[in-house]
């Protein structure tokens, strides 16, 4: 089983949800649509497991 890390890279993100395209990553997080980002003072970008798992669940839709 795989090791869930407190704090994800964005490529740790974009491998998880099945290789969404960094390109598409940087245009959620442009436009507000990306699970909640944590900037280091090195500029690097971060997210919070728990803030990932919050954001998946509010992309979660009900079956027609």
């Amino acid at each position: 089983m795989a090791t869930r890390h407190e704090y994800l890279t964005i490529e740790e993100v974009c491998e998880e949800l099945r290789d969404v395209a960094r390109s598409t990553f940087d245009e959620w997080r442009a436009t507000g649509r990306a699970p909640r980002c944590i900037k280091l003072p090195n500029g690097k970008i971060r997210i919070r497991r728990a803030d990932l798992d919050t954001w998946l669940n509010t992309c979660l839709e009900d079956a027609a």
